[in-house]
């Protein structure tokens, strides 16, 4: 007897962008990945994925980016992933899917957009082909993919070690951050691969950098090749202690209420990029389906 697919024929979910509030890269691998620790944090910025049936069974993707070939398309890839589960379940009765990306993280910024992108596919798919795949599951397939996948599948903030997969949640105080978006696109290959990196940072507990705090490894090396970048952190070290996320270019100070933030991102040069955004310890992408289910139930 086959089964009878039922699920929204249509729903939204974001993809919401990440800080690293510190990162130190402490040793290096003998495949050559990079051993770090680092905290992640979400922001209430996101790109939103659209999911919507469609005839057939095959998996197509809308989307504005001009520069990504859709077979290294990070969404793509997931639906690739997941497609075969889908096709165990269902059989012929596999519903196909479009899904429509509305970009709004800066690409080459360090805010994790395409990762996020990535684990919201993962996690919308499995809801929309009701496989059930558990969130380890799915952090499992996401790592595959990108090593800071698994964070965003996960959905909690988290203290970060390994290649980025060994997760322990923790609550860091969810801040209102500036951040500026220069106008570089920086490629992460480039910085971890810079023979100038530092990758013997001492091992700290988590205790200790939440303590003390932590500074980003990868920040002097992208200072020293994008001038944008160390225009736009000197800028904000008048308010606060700036720092750089990921491997850049994006740069972020956090303050403690909305209306100082806010304040500071007013007085930005005209010709700059950047927003506003909430630290948030869950991810909208969790929040926003617990929603969808409670709607269901």
């Amino acid at each position: 007897m086959s089964l009878s697919f039922q699920s929204p024929t249509a729903f939204t979910l974001p993809a919401p962008a990440k800080l690293n509030l510190m990162l130190h890269i402490v040793g290096r691998r003998t495949d050559g990945y990079h051993l770090l620790q680092s905290l992640f944090q979400f922001l209430d910025f996101s790109d939103q994925l659209h999911f919507t049936s469609a005839a057939g069974s095959g998996i197509s993707l809308n989307s504005d980016l001009q520069d990504v070939d859709p077979e290294d398309n990070l969404i793509i890839k997931a639906a690739g992933m997941l497609a075969p589960f889908a096709r165990d379940k269902w059989g012929d009765n596999s519903p196909g899917v479009q899904i429509r990306l509305e970009k709004k993280i800066p690409m080459g910024g360090g805010l994790g957009g395409g990762s996020s992108d990535c684990a919201t596919a993962l996690l919308g798919l499995n809801y929309f082909w009701q496989l059930n795949l558990s969130l380890d599951h799915l952090a499992e397939i996401g790592l595959k993919l990108g090593a800071d996948v698994p964070v965003f599948v996960r959905g909690f903030a988290a203290w970060a070690e390994g290649i980025g997969e060994q997760l322990t949640p923790i609550a860091p105080k969810e801040q209102y951050f500036v951040v500026l978006t220069p106008q570089c696109h920086i490629s992460t290959q480039e910085i971890f691969s810079h023979k100038l990196l530092t990758r013997d940072t001492e091992i700290m507990t988590m205790a200790r950098v939440l303590d003390q705090g932590g500074h980003n490894d990868c920040e002097p090396i992208a200072k020293a090749l994008y001038n944008e970048v160390a225009e736009a952190l000197d800028w904000l070290d008048r308010y606060g202690k700036s720092q750089m996320t990921g491997t850049g270019a994006c740069v972020f100070v956090g303050f403690n209420d909305f209306e100082t933030a806010q304040s500071i991102l007013n007085q930005k040069p005209k010709n700059w990029q950047g927003f506003l955004a909430q630290g948030k310890n869950i991810s909208p992408l969790h929040t926003a389906l617990n929603n969808i289910n409670t709607q269901q139930i």
